[in-house]
């Protein structure tokens, strides 16, 4: 029976998924094979004459670009205006100002200088943003009408402020190369690379490129023109290209030449920031192309874990190295989780609120909105200076009408609510400051760096993640030498712990050179196991009796989950999984196909728990007909890359089909 290898969609019989919100599609699949091509040309396609990544972060961003011809030369962006005492600007805060009547007016240290400037009763209508990039990791059913609260409580669509940023980026990038150029440069010269977190699901990758079409950074109808780069992944392919000096290596540095392992953490990275510093002028560096010496020490086979610590979310990834070419091969599905510096400023607030009542931080980030951003500002810098060997306490300076408005608030002054609270080692300086004790900063990194630590912990436990020789610790938060010396005592001399120089640039860095070959690396592993669900002959004490259908005479089972990848399954670059559909009426246009996911390996049926639709696959048949009497659209899908892809053809006529996968409009 032909429909024994091929799931027939038939529209006329309802279906027996209808109850998991299926639009009667009966997919008959008793017999199939996956089959796994390799194909070699995937992100080939039109030539580029110069790659731009743009490091869209939770709380700083900025680009680099490269040109094609010159693939050893990469050029960080122009300095920015504006900048902060004690922050280094090689990139600009993510924050995005628009005008009361919601239309673009700048972003980063531009927007929050403008919006800081503003009168306190002209702020109240204006739309200030930041940090929320995080939205798209913690919505769960993310969506392109999912909104965003501005500071003064108004509510915008989470995609136009994207589509801004990045179109902001895609202006000030273009300019620079134009300028270089001597002459107007074209966007379609441009591959452009946005990097987002490993551990961040498919709704929020496919969001990001959404935001891209609209921002005009891409047109739709060429969607290799952008590239999907994950940060972890970005840093390891930087990190290979490491020379000595242009790293802090804490597993060489022990006792033995006279520095213990904290003093260690703290000189180390003085040192290299001076050195970062003294070459701050330039804004070019270049990657040579010979392996880097610390490369040169792995051999085939050798494993190192990638620790990117960034201001939302901190993203593990295992690698191993291919030799010759330096091939990376992904050894245990990316992980992490929103454990980024934030949650350091989220504990201050928690602080604040456990001194001044929440009630009045609450009406305060209403009210006075820039005054609240200052607070946080200085709050930033002070963060900082935290270190485990500090004694001297931290001042942070509490803005005018923070002051003044708790007086009217609460009618005393903040010295009163200071002395009142039972909170300890927070004090109040004549000079109008909060004064921190050390360990009143250092508890406030206690939550974010255990998290971490936990993971890092859970991590190292698994088998796949034994004898790793190094561990690169990237990101902005890498920075922090609280949580260096956190990663050196949890790792106990296991592996060396390797930190760039310029440990904030090095995704941006690395995204350039993923842009310039994206098939470095080689292998991933599937986050999730991703499927269908489908129709199977009736086995007699296999399947469930209450699942039994029968149909024509058939016994069928319902809601067979038929899987097209498992979790942490090793999926080769460009390998593809192979499904035939026949649509069930000659005069069908449209097939859709609803995709579910699950953490879980090893998945029988769609109505399992844990099992959840996260997509659809769309196969537009239009133009396509043909006299065949049974039409077979032959599915191939990729797992392999940073997102998934579909293709499909007509297998009568060899005419390809239009294939899309949605993972946000459900």
């Amino acid at each position: 029976m032909w429909s024994n290898n091929v799931p027939v969609l038939d529209m006329a019989n309802p279906s027996p998924a209808k109850s998991m919100g299926d639009p009667g599609i009966t997919p008959l699949s008793p017999s199939h094979i996956q089959q796994n091509d390799t194909d070699p040309n995937a992100h080939t396609g039109p030539s580029f004459m110069v790659v731009v990544a743009i490091d869209f972060g939770t709380t700083s961003s900025g680009y680099a670009y490269a040109f094609t011809k010159e693939p050893e030369c990469i050029h960080t962006m122009r300095r920015w205006e504006g900048g902060d005492p004690g922050v280094s600007n090689q990139k600009t805060p993510t924050t995005i100002l628009l005008t009361p009547d919601r239309k673009f007016h700048s972003f980063g240290y531009a927007a929050r200088d403008f919006y800081h400037d503003l009168d306190s009763t002209e702020s109240k209508h204006w739309l200030y943003l930041e940090k929320f990039k995080m939205k798209l990791h913690t919505t769960a059913n993310l969506s392109i009408d999912t909104e965003l609260h501005a500071a003064n409580g108004r509510r915008v669509k989470a995609i136009d402020i994207f589509a801004y940023a990045l179109a902001f980026f895609k202006e000030q990038a273009l300019k620079e190369l134009s300028d270089q150029a001597g002459a107007e440069f074209d966007n379609a010269d441009v591959r452009w690379v946005i990097t987002v977190p490993a551990i961040w699901k498919m709704p929020a990758k496919q969001f990001m490129r959404e935001a891209a079409y609209k921002g005009g950074l891409v047109p739709r109808d060429n969607p290799e023109q952008l590239i999907i780069a994950l940060e972890p992944e970005a840093a390891s392919i930087y990190c290979r290209k490491l020379r000595l000096h242009q790293m802090v290596d804490f597993g060489t540095k022990t006792t033995q030449n006279g520095f213990s392992p904290t003093e260690n953490v703290g000189t180390g990275m003085t040192q290299a920031k001076e050195h970062v510093r003294s070459k701050r002028q330039s804004r070019t560096f270049l990657v040579e192309n010979v392996i880097g010496e610390l490369w040169s020490e792995l051999e085939e086979g050798d494993r190192y874990v990638v620790v990117d610590c960034g201001g939302g979310t901190v993203d593990l990834t295992v690698h191993q190295i291919r030799l010759p070419e330096g091939h990376l091969k992904e050894l245990y599905k990316a992980s992490g989780g929103p454990y980024g510096s934030i949650g350091i400023d989220y504990e201050f607030e928690k602080l604040l609120c456990k001194i001044f009542g929440p009630d009045f931080i609450d009406q305060f980030k209403i009210k006075r909105p820039a005054a609240w951003v200052d607070l946080m500002i200085a709050f930033e810098s002070r963060k900082r200076a935290a270190a485990p060997d500090r004694t001297n306490p931290l001042n942070i300076n509490l803005p005018f009408s923070f002051i003044d408005y708790y007086k009217k608030f609460r009618g005393h002054s903040v010295e009163h609510a200071l002395r009142k609270s039972n909170v300890d080692f927070v004090k109040w300086s004549s000079q109008g400051m909060l004064r921190m004790n050390p360990d009143a900063m250092n508890a406030l990194f206690k939550p974010t760096i255990d998290h971490i630590i936990q993971h890092l912990t859970d991590l190292f436990e698994k088998p796949e993640v034994c004898d790793i020789k190094f561990l690169f610790l990237v990101g902005g938060f890498a920075e922090s030498p609280l949580l260096q010396q956190a990663v050196q005592n949890m790792l106990q001399g296991r592996s060396r712990i390797i930190i760039p120089h310029d440990v904030g640039l090095t995704i941006l860095k690395g995204a350039v050179l993923f842009g310039l070959d994206p098939g470095v690396i080689k292998v991933r592993r599937s986050p999730l196991t991703y499927g269908v669900g489908v129709l199977n002959r009736y086995v007699e004490g296999k399947h469930p009796p209450e699942k039994m259908l029968v149909k024509d005479g058939t016994r069928w089972c319902t809601d067979v989950f038929d899987t097209f990848i498992a979790c942490d399954q090793s999926v080769a670059l460009g390998e593809t999984v192979k499904r035939s559909y026949t649509p069930a009426k000659p005069s069908q246009q449209v097939i859709v196909i609803h995709i579910y996911c699950s953490e879980k390996e090893v998945v029988s049926f769609i109505s399992e728990p844990g099992v959840r639709k996260c997509g659809t696959l769309r196969l537009d048949v239009t133009g396509t007909e043909s006299t065949a009497a049974r039409r077979e659209i032959q599915t191939h899908m990729q797992f392999g890359d940073t997102e998934i892809r579909a293709m499909a053809v007509d297998v009568a006529t060899a005419r390809s089909v239009k294939a899309s996968i949605d993972f946000l409009s459900q």
